[in-house]
């Protein structure tokens, strides 16, 4: 298998049903992750040493994923000079919204791209843009995707004025 370059990580397993969709966008793009669960409350030795020596194992981008007070993005990112996306993992209690100001509102000088709540797919897909910047075959399938998505709405929109919008969503049920 090819040396990983986006590094999917979550502060416990419970996130990982969210974060499969990034590692799911890693897979259609052939780009190689690794996963691991680093908790930064319970392991931050592991998290620290996952931080400080992810780019000398060839990580490019860092996807980190936590709920709750989700302190592992803003500190990943504080100990790596990679970049660092944060996935706000959905909560029992905020619905993921302390997650997302736990993440998004970081200090001057250590950013954190943030995703919506829950959205690790979009997380994925920016690991991937990031990567295409060097990488003109990874642009490419980038830019495929891209047309693929628009080609899918003006598929809806034809069907849209073709059917009537009663019909259309009686038939999209």
């Amino acid at each position: 298998m090819n040396q990983a370059t986006v590094g999917i990580i979550m502060g416990s397993d419970s996130d990982l049903p969210t974060m499969k969709d990034a590692i799911a966008v890693c897979e259609e793009f052939s780009v190689a992750c690794s996963v691991a669960i680093v908790s930064a409350h319970r392991t931050p030795d592991r998290m620290v040493e996952y931080a400080q020596t992810a780019h000398q194992r060839g990580l490019k981008v860092i996807i980190a994923g936590a709920g709750g007070a989700a302190h592992l993005p803003g500190m990943v990112a504080s100990l790596t000079p990679l970049p660092v996306i944060g996935v706000p993992v959905p909560s029992r209690h905020l619905q993921g919204v302390d997650s997302l100001y736990s993440i998004v509102q970081m200090p001057a000088g250590i950013p954190v791209a943030t995703v919506g709540i829950g959205n690790a797919k979009n997380a994925g897909l920016l690991a991937v843009q990031i990567l295409a910047v060097s990488q003109p075959e990874l642009l490419e399938l980038v830019l495929d995707y891209r047309k693929t998505l628009s080609e899918s709405v003006m598929k809806k929109q034809t069907q849209l004025e073709e059917l009537g919008y009663q019909n259309y969503l009686n038939l999209n049920k």
